[in-house]
């Protein structure tokens, strides 16, 4: 194997239940491997455009996805969110959060698997509503990252092309679903080692093998 790090990228959707239950998972692989690989996490843009729109359209899925996604992954949608999924009136769209980790890589790019945890335990174990720019401000403060500098960014055309760059890129991933990983080697070398939702120690084995057929390789 070479001594450059390898690269580990995370495709997921702040808005994706699955990738909800996934996100303790690919927090696990960040801390336990984060000394060998870069990690990278790339946007979807699952919910855009006519897709996006208030949480009441969207409440006869989530309500017959959420049980399963709870009892396969062990994650609890809080009643904060549910309350609101209730309610029916919040502006649901991919496309603000996806900026946020834009705007969040431009700081600490190589903690954006633990971000996207963030994002995703606000949105559906606090009910935080992620459309609202204040919202984001305890999100950040962990991370010691200034709250006028990331609020500007938030609404900057730049960090907004760079949230649809990433959704380019997972198209060219040929990402159809969401939660998917792949171990990169080099330019053009992708393994996949998630596509849906998959346990530690899946992910434990399936990093393990792809490991091997390197130094193999």
């Amino acid at each position: 194997m070479e001594d450059s790090k390898l690269s580990l990228i995370y495709v997921y959707d702040a808005l994706c239940g699955w990738c909800y239950g996934f996100s303790g998972v690919m927090r696990n692989i960040y801390e336990q491997y984060q000394n060998d690989f870069d990690f990278e996490v790339i946007s979807g843009g699952m919910v855009l455009g006519e897709r996006a729109g208030n949480l009441s359209e969207s409440r006869t899925l989530i309500e017959s996805h959420y049980p399963n996604i709870e009892e396969m992954t062990g994650v609890k949608f809080g009643e904060p969110f549910l309350a609101a999924l209730a309610e029916g009136s919040r502006y649901f769209s991919s496309e603000k959060p996806s900026i946020a980790l834009s705007v969040f890589k431009s700081f600490h790019p190589e903690k954006a698997i633990l971000f996207a945890h963030a994002l995703q335990k606000a949105i559906y174990f606090e009910g935080i509503d992620l459309e609202q720019d204040e919202n984001y401000l305890p999100l950040i403060q962990p991370f010691v990252i200034p709250a006028e500098e990331f609020i500007e960014k938030l609404n900057s055309e730049e960090f907004k092309q760079a949230a649809y760059y990433d959704f380019a890129l997972a198209r060219q991933l040929q990402v159809t679903g969401y939660p998917a990983a792949f171990i990169k080697v080099g330019d053009r070398n992708f393994y996949m080692i998630a596509k849906g939702y998959a346990s530690l120690d899946t992910m434990q084995l399936r990093i393990g093998n792809v490991l091997k057929e390197i130094e193999k390789a």
